[in-house]
């Protein structure tokens, strides 16, 4: 898609929501004036007896042609809300599809597998393309995200997680400052630690958050600081932030502003600097990061699809763990959504922004392309209760009118 496929000045309509069926209707003509009506915001107005939705939200026009353009849809992770949201088109109309966790923060998808990073388990999901036929409405969907298991972990303050190439999760352990993998026969597996931690203890000590793989392995890593104390990072979070080799332990940028997410993309290492609002492409050779945009939010969870970032933005509280921050000393309103950027221009292209309930976000995660409209069954679905996927060879045996088509 080139840039000059979607909007340069986008306008917002609202947001449909699963939450608010009758707010999918009247998308369709909000979308249609304001694209009538340059400069407007036009909102779907509740009626007297309606209460606004708590999930309600807006968005430009340009994130539908976006999205149905490049054929995907976009996971994303509210702890502060217990939410897992779901960014897809749907009747032509953008979709924000809700479910409900225990804090989730980290995660990451492939094709087949989803795992999600909760208070204190993983939950893995896989995709079950026979389960599809039955939704309603039928031929909505694309690919169906159904619970296999969950791994317990205890309360390791899970942050960012990926699966590498041979399919193994990696966990960023945030309260033990590690990376981690998982084995039934242990709450989790420390795998790497900065050389600059003495122990392996639940202190939280440099907020160890972020995780970039590169060739399917772990590479980089952000801290909010060199610290070897109890939440010692907190004493210079405005810029005590660091990134790190995880190949060599080398230390690469210092006096970042409470980075998050790294991620080697286009052969080009990114960062966000939280502190800041800020996204930016990292100097390997100098040690510093070039900002290529200022976003009006707390940025944190990143990914990309073609030349376009999608980027978390979080409100944040100006509180003792967010004060002083150059992003908290700006004037303009911080706001919580996805933001979409041009990675090539800096242009931004459009967004989503959350105006209820959802105020901070961790994790931005694009599904695999043919997934444009996914859905995912919470654990105590009445659907996962009737679907099994069974070995060939006993499925073999079942009469053939209860096997699902292919």
């Amino acid at each position: 898609m080139s840039n000059d496929e979607v909007p340069s000045a986008p306008e917002a309509a609202p947001a449909g929501t699963d939450a608010e069926k009758t707010a999918d209707s009247s998308v369709e003509s909000s979308v249609a004036s304001s694209a009538d009506q340059p400069g407007t915001t036009p909102e779907a107005a509740p009626s007297a007896a309606e209460e606004p939705s708590p999930l309600r939200g807006v968005f430009t026009p340009s994130m539908v042609t976006l999205l149905s353009t490049l054929g995907r849809s976009v996971l994303v992770s509210t702890y502060q809300a217990s939410k897992l949201v779901m960014l897809r088109v749907k009747d032509g109309v953008l979709n924000t599809h809700y479910r409900n966790f225990s804090r989730p923060m980290g995660l990451d998808a492939t094709l087949k597998d989803v795992a999600i990073g909760t208070r204190q388990d993983v939950v893995f999901f896989e995709n079950v393309p026979a389960v599809i036929p039955r939704i309603e409405p039928a031929g909505a969907y694309d690919a169906c995200f159904v619970p296999r298991r969950t791994h317990t972990t205890g309360y390791i303050d899970i942050h960012e997680m990926a699966f590498d190439a041979n399919g193994q999760l990696w966990i960023v352990a945030t309260g033990f400052g590690c990376l981690a993998t998982l084995d039934p026969a242990y709450s989790f597996v420390p795998r790497w630690r900065p050389p600059f931690l003495s122990a392996l203890a639940p202190e939280d000590r440099c907020h160890l958050n972020g995780l970039a793989m590169v060739d399917g392995q772990p590479r980089f890593v952000t801290a909010l600081g060199e610290t070897d104390t109890p939440g010692g990072w907190r004493e210079n979070k405005k810029d005590g932030g660091i990134l790190m080799d995880v190949q060599t332990n080398r230390i690469l940028c210092r006096g970042l502003s409470m980075p998050h997410s790294p991620r080697w993309y286009r052969n080009e290492l990114w960062v966000l600097e939280s502190g800041k609002g800020a996204i930016g492409r990292v100097d390997l050779a100098t040690g510093t990061v070039r900002t290529l945009t200022e976003l009006p939010g707390f940025t944190r969870g990143l990914d990309f699809i073609g030349p376009y970032a999608f980027i978390g933005l979080s409100q944040v509280r100006e509180t003792a763990v967010f004060s002083g921050l150059p992003l908290t000393e700006r004037s303009e309103e911080r706001v919580s959504g996805v933001w979409v950027v041009n990675i090539e221009t800096g242009e931004h292209v459009g967004f989503v922004r959350f105006e209820g309930e959802v105020r901070e976000i961790f994790a931005v995660k694009a599904l695999p392309p043919g997934v444009a409209c996914p859905e995912l069954l919470e654990p105590d679905d009445l659907l996962v209760g009737s679907s099994y996927v069974l070995p060939d060879e006993a499925l073999a045996l079942v009469p053939e009118a209860l096997r699902a088509k292919p």
